[in-house]
């Protein structure tokens, strides 16, 4: 049978596509062109048809001989990046260097807590294992029951290996329905009760954020016109640089604030140097007279005795006699750059406005692109400070003081009580403490202050460890205060269940418990049920609006979910140290920077001087550097550094990649997936594969 056509006129068919009905499938091209020569139109298009047969087979050769060379291309660089994983888990199991060494620098947790905490997880691993080996036995053997089906399940009469096997059985299927799914039921309600109270404070936050752009609301500094110089307004103003071992980033630190365009008789630059290591304290007095030499008021001040870590370093500067002659301290920790004109973009604010007691301005960071983990770091600050610091600025006048990059009422700091050593969040204590007498603060976003961030997996884990285990500490000191101060109850209500409660104490406590403990458990008890939108939908709407702030970063959006959910082991480990009191709490450890900040062009902005020592104000120097010189091992040693194990994250990806193979024998699809990516993020931070890789 010949195939037959739905023609239109020869006029239509010219200028449109024809559709072709083949009754008989295996009719080739030709057979039909022979066909329908009669036509016509068969042998106006056939030169066409020809020329176009051949010109296609070329192309189609070539987009398939490109695509193989990509395939090829992509499995060796599939096969290449397996090969450096599997050299990398190597080096690291055979170096055998775990979170439990400690070396140079103290740990962040007390050994007593971290074998508490660890040999919990391991048994939640060890128990997790065993039921899977029971689980699927069971499935083997068809046995895929549930509490309700065993009234209907009959086993055979007579006692053997099997029967015994499917007694101990339904046995637990009894014990967990009755005995053990109830409790976790209520725990799992609970956590989601928590989550959605939390998401609800980030949607409100975001809904605050938005209609601060909306309305384009920033604060405004007042105007200066009746200044003596028209427009003009030069306070007295102290400029601070606490630092400790800032080897890497001390000379940047320097030049920026040296930089600052302020009148020099109206400005003191103090360099407090809590260095421990005598060749960084030469090096830092250099740089110091170097920048005096050219003029800048700026002066060395190194303690004898370190108490208290950076709140007894500020607390020392300001008992100096000359402070009385100062207005505002400006705050710059050690890897922080700010633009000349930070002080002219930030004190103004004070004017007219006696009950301001801070300015704060956002961070940006230098090295944000420079791997996986400062770029998530990115996200997580980006949130922080376009969205809860600018919200509760322009709504609260109060935040949290992030230690750094921000302008002090000298007057607000004495009200408050200053500095104070008892927590190892100073900069916060004090934020709380002014906000208690009244002081208000401002948050502005458009004034940036160049900073870097940690790039190694350990640095920022422990300093993680002390953003989270200080602010319970200040919760214990500061509740009684909170609750017996004047300020209004809205106020008060806010810090306590918000400030604290919701954002550090709920956040950290919800996001180990829901995701780490209690979805692997409901994979075994099948009776408690955690419903698929808590598991992958409210999460990722919560992801996908903190990376909001920080468009660019969309495409990590999966790998920054999960790294969050990582990183809640430590960030509720140091929620439990610090508000137990329990070792690790009062551990304050520098965050190590790695100098990427000195690659811009901040210093070619002032020709360096040659150096000069001024006889009567600097002391022995040869003594310093013969002190440092005896040494040398000592450096070596702390130069040196390794990858390392974190016990704790390898245990919880075995149990969450344990749980995730019980989870098809349920065939709970959404459930597998979360806890297969999950498992594997615990495994890559286990490793150390994340951040920077050291030799």
């Amino acid at each position: 049978m010949a195939p037959s056509f739905d023609w239109w006129s020869k006029e239509k068919l010219r200028g449109t596509p024809v559709v072709v009905k083949m009754e008989n499938p295996n009719w080739s091209i030709s057979e039909i062109s022979a066909d329908e020569e009669d036509d016509g139109l068969v042998d106006e298009f056939a030169p066409m048809r020809k020329g176009g047969r051949g010109k296609n087979a070329k192309q189609i050769t070539w987009v398939l001989l490109l695509k193989a060379h990509r395939a090829a291309g992509c499995l060796t660089y599939l096969a290449s990046a397996a090969f450096h994983l599997a050299a990398a888990v190597r080096r690291r199991v055979s170096s055998g260097k775990t979170d439990s060494d400690s070396t140079s620098s103290p740990t962040d947790e007390s050994p007593a807590l971290r074998r508490r905490f660890y040999s919990c997880i391991k048994i939640f691993l060890g128990l997790s294992v065993f039921l899977l080996a029971f689980e699927m036995a069971a499935f083997l053997k068809g046995w895929h029951i549930t509490a309700h089906d065993l009234h209907r399940v009959s086993f055979p009469p007579s006692f053997n290996f099997r029967l015994l096997f499917s007694s101990i059985y339904s046995v637990w299927v009894r014990f967990r329905a009755e005995f053990i799914a109830p409790p976790l039921q209520f725990l799992a309600n609970a956590c989601v009760i928590l989550f959605l109270i939390q998401s609800a404070d980030r949607f409100i936050l975001c809904l605050g954020c938005f209609w601060i752009r909306f309305r384009r609301i920033r604060p405004v500094a007042n105007s200066t016109s009746n200044d003596v110089e028209a427009g003009e307004y030069f306070p007295m103003v102290l400029v601070q640089i606490p630092m400790c071992n800032e080897r890497e980033v001390y000379q940047q630190s320097i030049a920026a604030v040296c930089c600052l365009d302020w009148p020099s008789s109206n400005m003191l630059i103090q360099v407090l140097d809590d260095s421990s290591d005598p060749s960084t304290q030469i090096l830092i007095r250099e740089e110091v007279e170097k920048w005096a030499q050219t003029g800048v008021p700026i002066l060395y001040r190194h303690r004898v005795i370190r108490d208290g870590y950076k709140a007894g370093n500020l607390k020392s500067a300001m008992n100096c006699s000359y402070v009385k002659d100062y207005e505002f301290v400006a705050l710059f920790d050690a890897d922080f750059q700010p633009t000349p004109d930070f002080l002219k973009k930030t004190v103004p604010h004070f004017k007219g406005n006696d009950e301001l007691a801070l300015v704060q301005a956002r961070w940006s960071f230098v090295n944000k692109d420079e791997n996986l983990l400062t770029r998530l770091q990115n996200i997580n600050l980006c949130f922080h400070f376009e969205v809860e610091q600018q919200v509760n600025g322009i709504f609260i006048n109060f935040f949290g003081f992030n230690g750094t990059a921000g302008v002090w009422r000298i007057k607000a700091l004495e009200d408050a009580g200053g500095w104070l050593e008892r927590t190892t969040v100073e900069d916060m204590d004090i934020a709380v403490r002014a906000h208690l007498k009244g002081w208000k603060f401002i948050f502005l976003n458009d004034v940036e202050c160049q900073c870097e961030l940690p790039e190694s997996y350990e640095a920022y884990r422990k300093q993680q460890h002390r953003w989270h285990s200080g602010p319970m500490q200040l919760f214990r000191l500061c509740l009684p205060e909170v609750i017996l101060s004047k300020i209004a109850f809205w106020k008060k209500t806010n810090l306590i269940f918000l400030f604290f409660l919701l954002r550090k104490v709920i956040l950290p406590f919800y996001s180990f418990t829901l995701f780490c403990i209690i979805l692997p458990m409901t994979m075994f008890v099948p009776e408690a049920v955690l419903p698929a939108w808590v598991v992958c939908y409210i999460p990722a709407t919560m992801s996908f609006l903190n990376i909001l702030p920080a468009p660019r970063s969309f495409p990590f959006i999966v790998p920054y979910l999960l790294f969050e959910n990582t990183m809640s082991v430590t960030k509720f480990n140091a929620m439990i140290s610090g508000l137990f009191q329990l070792g690790s709490a009062y551990e304050w450890v520098v965050t190590k920077k790695s100098g990427r900040s000195s690659e811009g062009d901040l210093l070619s902005l002032v020709e360096k001087e040659p150096k000069h020592h001024r006889g009567g104000s600097v002391p022995d120097l040869s003594l310093i550097a013969k002190e440092a010189a005896d040494h040398p091992t000592k450096e070596l040693k702390k130069k040196k550094k390794h990858n390392r194990i974190y016990r704790k994250e390898l245990a919880l990806a075995f149990l969450l990649l344990t749980a995730a193979a019980r989870s098809l024998l349920s065939a709970q699809g959404i459930h597998f997936y979360f806890l297969l990516f999950q498992g594997v993020s615990f495994l890559v931070v286990g490793l150390d594969l994340i951040g920077e890789q050291i030799e």
